[in-house]
């Protein structure tokens, strides 16, 4: 009985998150923003990724980012280096941003403005895949470093993502990660993935990864 109360608990949860994601949506394509959410383990690589993104992204555009972290700023401060307005939402215990965190910054002039709102999700590869925010496009990092088993084991987040991208490839020759078969094991449960293998050190795969972002933010802003 128990259980059951608590699923149903559950499950009336993701109902309201997933109908005030829909509305952060609808808020979104209103205003030509196009909201990207970055989800990861911790420390695969999101920050160090958006800063390197922002810096190549093209002039002429506005750019603003969400940055979810249970406690502190340290992400937020060195995001805001790339100058580019940095909205810090400090979750506590919760493990991942939920829809009405992003809701209560939707009407900031800011974020109304943006023709690309990045998100950055708490690291989580569990919570932060049931729980959309109104995004057009789920990115998920995996580094290297993290094994290759990865999609294997949390196999939700890479079902439901559009992206994938391997980060730290620089260090492939010194972990035991088959890039080809995770890339396989991925595009199983998600045929239709695009994947990128980057290093932010190296550069490596960073044109291909810029050229899929300036492109999607381009699209949208042409729609």
């Amino acid at each position: 009985m128990h259980e059951s109360s608590d699923e149903h608990i559950l499950e009336h949860i993701l109902a309201d998150n997933n109908e005030l994601a829909e509305h952060n949506r609808e808020h979104f394509d209103k205003n030509g923003t196009l909201a990207l959410n970055f989800m990861s383990a911790p420390g695969a690589g999101k920050t160090s990724l958006l800063e390197k993104s922002l810096t190549q992204m093209p002039k002429g555009y506005r750019y603003s980012v969400i940055e979810g972290d249970m406690v502190g700023e340290l992400d937020a401060l060195r995001l805001r280096k790339a100058g580019v307005e940095v909205f810090q939402i400090s979750t506590g215990r919760a493990c991942h941003l939920d829809a009405r965190m992003v809701a209560r910054l939707l009407h900031d002039k800011s974020i109304e403005q943006s023709d690309c709102v990045f998100i950055e999700n708490v690291g989580n590869l569990v919570c932060p895949a049931e729980f959309p925010l109104g995004e057009h496009k789920r990115i998920v990092l995996l580094s290297i470093t993290e094994g290759d088993d990865k999609p294997l084991k949390y196999p939700v987040i890479f079902r439901n993502c559009d992206v994938v991208v391997f980060t730290k490839c620089d260090l492939l020759p010194f972990v035991n990660f088959d890039l080809v078969a995770a890339d396989g094991y991925i595009k199983n449960l998600n045929p239709a993935v695009k994947t990128f293998a980057i290093s932010v050190t190296t550069g490596q795969g960073l044109d291909q990864w810029m050229r899929w972002l300036k492109a999607e933010v381009e699209k949208n802003r042409n729609a």
